[in-house]
């Protein structure tokens, strides 16, 4: 950030009195400039004991499959972010469930959730940022070729729920790859 979205003028990283972490804060109007991490919401919809995916058409990892998600909007809550996101990926309609899985991505300043999901038909198609979507049984998930490690986790964690005939919530932190 280099300019003050209040006032325009130039703004410094420094720590605020009273607080302890380095903030943007403009030197004309001394407006203070919290960044925090973005929400990413999204949903194992099931249908018939499958699993709808989307295969991305936009970067990052184009191509790759991943539950439908997206970037929570303001004035939104998160189960509405996660049926809008669903909708707007995989024209899909869902029955939202319980909060599933949150996982935590600090290196990039995002927050994963994901909440359980049953669809409501099977007229489901790609949306504007989505290649194709597709049912998948835990048999025929695309393991190597999901997108996101959040993505992988959930869906492990979800698999393995389902087959305890017990779902619970689960939270994982996820750090950098390093190599």
């Amino acid at each position: 950030m280099n300019f003050c979205s209040h006032c325009g003028g130039v703004v410094n990283l420094a720590i605020p009195e009273g607080d302890n972490l380095p903030r943007h804060v403009c030197q004309r109007c001394g407006t203070i400039h919290y960044l925090n991490p973005k929400l990413v919401v999204g949903c194992v919809a099931e249908w018939n004991g499958q699993i709808l995916l989307c295969r991305r058409s936009i970067a990052p990892r184009y191509g790759l499959w991943t539950l439908p998600a997206g970037f929570m909007e303001n004035g939104e809550t998160t189960s509405e972010a996660a049926i809008r996101e669903t909708l707007e990926e995989a024209c899909a309609r869902i029955e939202i469930g319980p909060l599933f899985s949150l996982v935590n991505v600090p290196h990039i300043n995002q927050v994963h959730l994901f909440y359980r999901a049953r669809l409501v038909d099977t007229g489901f198609a790609a949306g504007r940022e989505t290649l194709a979507t597709a049912l998948f049984s835990e048999e025929a998930v695309p393991w190597q070729d999901l997108a996101f490690q959040s993505v992988t986790l959930c869906l492990r964690a979800y698999f393995a729920d389902r087959l305890a005939r017990h779902f619970s919530f689960h939270e994982e932190d996820l750090q950098p790859h390093r190599g």
